[in-house]
């Protein structure tokens, strides 16, 4: 209501002023566009709600076709005058196309992000470069013994560069007082880095612009891991993170300060920031395990395990995200029971129904992976509840999951026809919807094996051949030794000596590389403590400590980015000899 109260006063100025200045067909104008804005203002903040809360399919939809339709409404030379709203939208789009699985219409939205931003980044460049011209000519200009000639010249310049920046920056006057520095919570700021929404009375902000461009860097790494385009995605990483790194010194989070010792008015930004840092940290992991990189991968859960334990209450539910990520590298180095208990514990720290599922599906694969009849029955007892409720869940990333776990335990339970049906249906949901060429590959993998064991080689080659080529696109050691494996066991079969001897030397050279990474691993100090069957030990704030850290009511919540974000972390390939030695036992099978 406040707020209402505030922007009728508002539009009573401007009408006022209108009045004085204005026809009245350009004062229908202006009234016209201020209303439009207004309504895309509430339209963004209604979808926001609508997308942390999900309760229904179609009022998500609803709200989202509303923001198309009033944006769309907005003129062009308007928008422009709405970057924080622009940013906002577009944003929102993307978490929910990516709640959806749609990546292919979430891409414009991506494009435009990135777009959006490299200009705002110039164009902010350009106002610090004048207000800094400003500032040597307001030193030139106090001087007492300016010739008046010279002091007439510079006081033209002096009014064209700030007629400039009112252009620039959409400021209403430019004085001394209009150039001082914004604020966002305690963070003194200079002119021109404020991503406001849109002209006042809605020139507030959704978040600071540093903290706008870190989650860009992050969208843009979230969709070009999958697709293995790990250049960039490195760049913007640690793009993002020296962003971060900036703003937390600016809060005085230094080396060796916990959330304790922040002040109150930190307590909240801090919290952003944080978030943002773990979700690049995420990032990194996932692409580091996925090129084999054990020890940077190491690196990187150590960072995150250190700003765990100096922010516990503020990264509180990221604990569970380190859990998973235990679980990942201890797959990816084969310690697959330590990578079950991993995420089992994971599970037990999430509220989150998508996570849940997620982690249980990858300790489905470590218990499938160890290949003892208790360890199979551990993963159907975790597979089960997961898929008689995969069609629940928006968008595929759950149900392409389980349909990789429960088509890899029928495998190994020699039900090889129904095995493939399950993998093939996974394999079409992942290409179409995710674009996980990591994943790909290794349905490809699964699929080529199993035409081999059916006899079908003319696929089986064909496949296999498929999935080399991406794992070798990823730099994926383990699943082209994977490949490698199954297409020396199809050249066997057929007969093909000369293929299967050279193919037999590659996979060699490649398990020594692997083997050589498996080493380093180990002997890292980091090893041990990264797998071992603990959870984090963690320093309880006092009363006094947590209520203080929680003073605000928004410090529990993150920014809602979905769980596609940093959840879709590709399942480590399990080893080759225990994929590819189908199990000739027939151990009893259960069936979901």
């Amino acid at each position: 209501m406040s707020h209402l109260l505030c922007v009728n006063c508002q539009l009573s100025t401007m009408l006022n002023k209108i009045k004085d200045n204005l026809c009245f067909a350009s004062a229908l104008s202006v009234i016209s566009c201020f209303i439009i804005m207004e309504q895309m203002f509430f339209a963004t903040s209604i979808l926001h709600v609508r997308l942390m809360q999900w309760d229904d399919d179609n009022l998500v939809e609803q709200a989202v076709n509303r923001c198309n339709q009033i944006w769309e409404s907005i003129a062009p030379d308007k928008r422009r005058q709405c970057p924080g709203l622009l940013f906002y939208n577009e944003l929102l789009h993307i978490f929910y196309r990516l709640r959806l699985c749609d990546y292919k219409n979430a891409a414009p939205h991506v494009d435009n992000l990135d777009a959006a931003m490299k200009i705002d980044m110039q164009q902010t460049q350009r106002i610090q470069e004048l207000v800094k011209e400003l500032n040597t000519l307001d030193q030139s200009l106090s001087r007492s013994d300016l010739h008046y000639r010279d002091r007439t010249a510079l006081s033209k310049k002096q009014t064209m560069i700030q007629e400039q920046l009112q252009n620039m920056t959409g400021l209403s006057s430019i004085g001394q007082e209009s150039l001082q520095p914004v604020y966002f919570g305690n963070v003194r700021r200079i002119i021109g880095d404020k991503l406001q929404l849109a002209p006042p009375p809605i020139d507030g902000e959704w978040l600071p612009k540093s903290a706008v461009y870190a989650l860009v860097d992050l969208i843009v790494v979230v969709f070009g891991r999958p697709k293995g385009l790990f250049k960039e995605c490195a760049k913007r990483i640690q793009s993002g993170m020296n962003i971060i790194q900036d703003e937390l010194l600016k809060l005085g989070i230094t080396d060796g300060v916990r959330e304790v010792d922040l002040q109150h008015s930190s307590i909240w930004m801090a919290g952003v920031y944080l978030m943002l840092l773990i979700q690049f940290l995420e990032n990194k992991v996932a692409i580091e395990l996925t090129r084999a990189e054990f020890v940077e991968a190491q690196e990187a859960l150590v960072q995150m395990k250190n700003w765990f334990m100096r922010f516990p209450t503020i990264l509180q539910a990221c604990e569970c995200i380190f859990e998973m990520l235990r679980g990942q590298y201890a797959h990816s180095v084969g310690c697959y029971h330590e990578a079950a208990f991993h995420f089992i514990e994971a599970v037990k720290l999430t509220d989150s129904k998508s996570m849940q599922a997620m982690c249980q599906v990858y300790a489905a694969v470590s218990y499938i992976c160890i290949g003892d009849a208790e360890s199979s029955s551990q993963a159907l007892d975790l597979i089960g509840p997961v898929y008689g409720v995969m069609d629940s869940f928006v968008g595929v990333r759950e149900k392409t999951g389980v349909l990789f776990a429960y088509g890899l335990l029928l495998m190994k339970q020699q039900d090889l026809q129904e095995a493939r049906n399950r993998l093939a249906r996974g394999l079409q949901l992942t290409h179409t919807y995710l674009g996980n060429l990591q994943f790909v590959s290794q349905y490809l993998t699964i699929l080529g094996s199993l035409a081999l064991a059916l006899h079908d080689t003319v696929q089986a080659r064909e496949i296999l051949r498929s999935s080399l080529t991406l794992a070798k696109k990823l730099y994926d050691i383990p699943t082209q030794i994977w490949v490698l494996s199954v297409l020396t066991a199809l050249y066997k079969e057929l007969g093909e000596r000369g293929n299967e001897m050279e193919n037999a030397e590659y996979q060699n050279k490649k398990l020594e590389d692997l083997q050589r990474r498996l080493a380093n691993a180990h002997a890292s100090i980091y090893h041990i403590e990264i797998i071992d069957k603990v959870r984090l030990e963690v320093h309880q704030l006092n009363d006094l400590d947590i209520k203080r850290a929680m003073a605000d009511p928004t410090m529990g919540v993150n920014l809602d980015i979905p769980e596609s974000i940093g959840l879709s972390a590709p399942l480590s390939a399990p080893s080759s000899s225990r994929l590819v030695d189908i199990d000739t036992r027939r151990r009893g099978k259960r069936r979901i």
